[in-house]
C-alpha cells in the first residue's frame, strides 16, 4: 500500500461521488473555506465572488469534466433546516438542483453524515432558491429512493416565439421550477433524443437558449439573483412505451443533464397543470438521454408572487460511487483546472 503523504502546503479536499439516474454529484466533506452569509442566497453571492478558483479546480479537468456537477454543504439558515447547500457545475454556482437533492439525500443518510432514526426519513434542506423537503425511504439499512418537495414552480410565458440563427422561428415555453427553462418539442427543430444526439443537442439548447435570453425578460418574482434563463429542455416522445415522455435538458455553459432534471420535471409540472394536462397528484414518469427516470406530479397549487403556482414533487434514485481526496498542488500551473470540449 503507498506510504505517502502530500505536502503540508498543498491544499486537500474530500469528497463523496454519487450519481442521480447517471448525473454526477460530487459532494464536499472537508477542505473548503467557511462561507458566510446570513441567508443561502448571501452565501451564493460570497462564493461567486471568493471561491471561484476552488469551482473551477474541482469541477474542471483534469479533476472533473465539462459536465460536472458538485455541491458544498453549509450550516442551515432557517431555524428547523438540516443543512444548506450551494450547488455548482462548469459555468458557476446554480439555484436548485433536483438530481442533486435526491443525491445529497442518499448520501447524507447513509453514511450517517446526518442521523436519522426510522424507514421514511425527511430532510429540511435550504438552498438559494428556498426551502426544499426531501424524504428518503429506507430498506435493509439503504436509502432506496427519494423525493423531494421543491419550492413553488410557476409558468412564464406560453407558447412564445423567438428567431434562433440557422433554426429560424422556434416555438417555446418559459417555467420555473427552482430555475427558469425554455421547453422546446424536440421533433420541431429535428433533433433526437439519445446519446447519439448529444453534440447536436448541445449545440441547439446553447442557441436557444441565447436567443431566448435575448429576447424574453426573465424576471423572479422576489430574488433579482433568481432571474436568469438556466437552460434549454428538449421534450419528446418516450422511448418506453410505459412512461409519458422523455427529455434532455442543456444547461449552464451547454452541459448535457444524464437524469431527467429535477428542477426541469418541477418546471414541466407546473406547465402541464397549467395546460390542464394534469391535475392534483398525477404522476407523470419522465425519461432521461440514459433511460433513467424521474417521477413528477404535482402535489398543490399555491400563489407565488402575481403569479398562479404549484407545488410539485419529484422521485428518483441515487447511488454512490466514490470517495475521493482531490489535491491542489500550488505549484501546478493548472491548479485552478481547465476545459475541452
Amino acid at each position: 500500500m503507498l506510504n505517502w503523504t502530500p505536502p503540508q502546503n498543498w491544499q486537500q479536499i474530500t469528497a463523496i461521488d454519487a450519481h442521480t439516474g447517471g448525473e454526477p454529484l460530487r459532494i464536499f466533506t472537508s477542505g473548503l473555506p467557511d462561507i458566510p452569509g446570513d441567508t443561502i442566497l448571501a452565501k451564493r453571492r460570497y462564493a461567486q465572488k471568493h471561491l471561484d478558483w476552488l469551482r473551477t479546480a474541482t469541477m474542471w479537468e483534469p479533476r472533473g469534466h465539462a459536465d460536472m456537477y458538485g455541491c458544498i454543504l453549509t450550516e442551515p439558515v432557517t431555524p428547523d433546516a438540516d443543512l444548506g447547500v450551494l450547488f455548482l457545475h462548469n459555468e458557476g454556482f446554480s439555484t436548485m438542483c433536483g438530481h442533486g437533492i435526491i443525491a445529497l439525500t442518499k448520501v447524507a443518510l447513509d453514511t450517517g453524515m446526518i442521523e436519522k432514526p426510522g424507514n421514511k426519513l425527511v430532510l429540511k434542506v435550504d438552498t438559494p432558491a428556498g426551502r426544499v423537503v426531501a424524504t428518503g425511504v429506507r430498506e435493509n439499512g439503504r436509502i432506496t429512493s427519494v423525493s423531494f418537495q421543491n419550492v413553488p414552480s410557476f409558468v412564464l410565458a406560453l407558447d412564445q416565439t423567438v428567431e434562433v440563427p440557422g433554426l429560424g422561428s422556434v416555438r417555446y415555453d418559459v417555467a420555473y421550477g427552482g430555475g427558469f427553462y425554455a421547453f422546446v418539442q424536440a421533433e420541431s427543430v429535428g433533433v433526437g433524443l439519445s446519446g447519439d444526439d448529444f453534440r447536436q443537442l448541445i449545440d441547439l439548447g446553447k442557441r436557444i437558449k441565447l436567443a431566448v435570453m435575448n429576447s424574453l425578460p426573465i424576471v423572479h418574482p422576489f430574488e433579482p439573483d433568481l432571474g436568469f434563463l438556466y437552460g434549454t429542455i428538449f421534450v419528446g416522445a418516450a422511448h418506453n412505451p410505459a412512461n409519458h415522455s422523455r427529455n434532455v435538458c442543456i444547461f449552464a455553459d451547454g452541459e448535457v443533464d444524464r437524469s431527467p432534471t429535477g428542477t426541469g420535471i418541477s418546471a414541466r409540472a407546473a406547465l402541464h397543470f397549467a395546460k390542464g394536462e394534469i391535475g392534483l397528484n398525477e404522476p407523470f414518469v419522465v425519461e432521461s438521454i440514459l433511460g433513467s427516470t424521474f417521477t413528477g406530479e404535482v402535489v398543490a397549487k399555491t400563489d407565488f408572487g402575481p403569479y398562479t403556482a404549484v407545488i410539485p414533487q419529484v422521485a428518483g434514485t441515487a447511488h454512490i460511487c466514490g470517495i475521493n481526496q482531490l489535491l491542489i498542488d500550488p505549484e501546478d500551473p493548472l491548479r485552478h483546472g481547465f476545459l475541452l470540449r
